[in-house]
């Protein structure tokens, strides 16, 4: 959220937690500010979506980074969000990164350690979300970290686990019904079927979907309407 598409208002009715853009692949005080107060309105938990600073390609290109660059980058856009947040009353919920820092984090144990270590200096409480059977995750464990194991709606997957990169074809679900089919997979069976026709495990916690994309408020809406036909709950992990 807060990523300049305007659908903030319509699509917070329809989920539990929000990641905020704060400055790195987009963002700024203003859109920060104004999409924490839609989140309150809808009771919504939030929580900073730190990226690497290129905004031409919106954080989905990845770059080399130093760890003391990389706990520097993290803790910038942190604080960038806090000191708006925290006036407002709005309690920091969790944390995850955005894009290629997300992915890069994820394969990469070294850059998933130097997040985790830089967020427990930071608020040891704060639960960070993470692509489930990740570096990330991992490091999380074995620091005393709260977290909890992403899976995403929208996306699809690698007999590895791993998600599609973006520059392949069918990275993206661009359909509700299949979207809708994945979010079920994953809560009843704790799987996902990948993009080769695997039914492979999957350990879920929080389901993401991106709010940049052409189908999101369907999406969003959609998916709610589903699960509440099946009796589930969507609340903040």
């Amino acid at each position: 959220m807060g990523e300049g598409m305007g659908n903030e208002a319509y699509i917070m009715p329809f989920i539990s937690s929000a990641n905020i853009a704060c400055g790195g692949h987009t963002g700024n005080a203003d859109s920060i500010k104004r999409t924490i107060e839609i989140a309150q309105r809808y009771h919504v938990a939030i929580g900073p979506h730190p990226s690497y600073n290129d905004k031409e390609n919106f954080g989905r290109i990845s770059q080399f980074i130093s760890v003391l660059d990389l706990a520097e980058l993290i803790a910038e856009q942190y604080y960038q969000f806090e000191k708006i947040a925290i006036p407002m009353g709005a309690p920091i919920h969790h944390i995850k990164l955005h894009g290629a820092l997300y992915n890069d984090c994820a394969k990469d144990p070294l850059l998933s350690k130097t997040f985790i270590q830089t967020i427990q200096a930071i608020d040891p409480t704060l639960i960070i979300y993470g692509l489930s059977g990740s570096a990330t995750i991992q490091e999380a464990v074995m620091a005393g970290q709260p977290f909890a194991r992403e899976a995403f709606a929208d996306r699809t997957y690698q007999n590895n686990g791993q998600l599609t990169p973006r520059h392949l074809d069918h990275c993206m679900l661009d359909s509700l019904d299949q979207v809708i089919e994945q979010v079920k997979t994953m809560i009843h069976q704790n799987k996902v079927n990948s993009l080769q026709g695997e039914l492979i495990d999957l350990k879920v916690d929080t389901i993401c979907m991106h709010g940049d994309g052409p189908n999101a408020i369907e999406f969003a809406e959609g998916i709610f309407d589903a699960l509440k036909q099946d009796n589930i709950e969507i609340k903040k992990y």
